[in-house]
């Protein structure tokens, strides 16, 4: 079993969350959930005072959301809860949990040029930090984490000076940066 602790250090030193949040969308029907969670986030995103899913700013948390929730679909027989929380340290904390026990195994070919099995390298690319862990019950939680989104009117610096958890410059999702580095 792998798990992985959260950092603590905030890449984005300026986004401040309005204080600790926390939203639960409950998940039974699989038809359109995708799209339901990221409807959902966007959503809270906005009602926290943060750019919603129409800013550029946070179109790699609807991303992330995006394939946790379909990771959980394709294999562990869908998800059954995902969970946001604005954390105080300027974080932003995205989980699905769903019934599976088995941890997230990242594709081991890595080529870019086959469709599928992408999603927790695109994870692990557009988080600080990301993992797993199994929930009282059964089942499990996968979890990513990244600095929440500057407020509207505040700036969170160019995509140059964002760096993530492992030191790395990140700037808004391009999936043909992202796989292109694979070939």
């Amino acid at each position: 079993m792998t798990t992985r602790t959260p950092s603590t250090e905030a890449p984005w030193p300026d986004a401040r969350p309005p204080m600790r949040q926390t939203r639960r969308l409950l998940l039974g029907e699989a038809r359109g959930v995708v799209a339901r969670c990221r409807r959902f986030t966007s959503k809270a995103l906005g009602d926290w005072g943060l750019p919603d899913g129409s800013a550029p700013e946070t179109e790699d948390v609807l991303l992330l959301v995006s394939e946790l929730v379909t990771n959980a679909c394709l294999h562990a027989g869908g998800p059954e809860e995902l969970r946001l929380e604005a954390q105080g340290s300027g974080r932003l904390r995205i989980a699905v949990r769903d019934a599976s026990p088995v941890g997230p195994a990242p594709r081991g070919d890595r080529n870019g040029t086959l469709p599928g099995g992408h999603g927790l390298f695109i994870v692990a690319r557009l988080s600080a930090d990301w993992g797993w862990q199994p929930v009282s019950g059964g089942g499990k939680e996968v979890w990513a984490q990244v600095a929440l989104p500057a407020p509207f009117g505040r700036t969170a610096g160019r995509p140059e000076e964002r760096s993530g958890g492992k030191g790395e410059a990140r700037g808004p999702a391009d999936p043909s940066r992202l796989l292109g580095s694979w070939t």
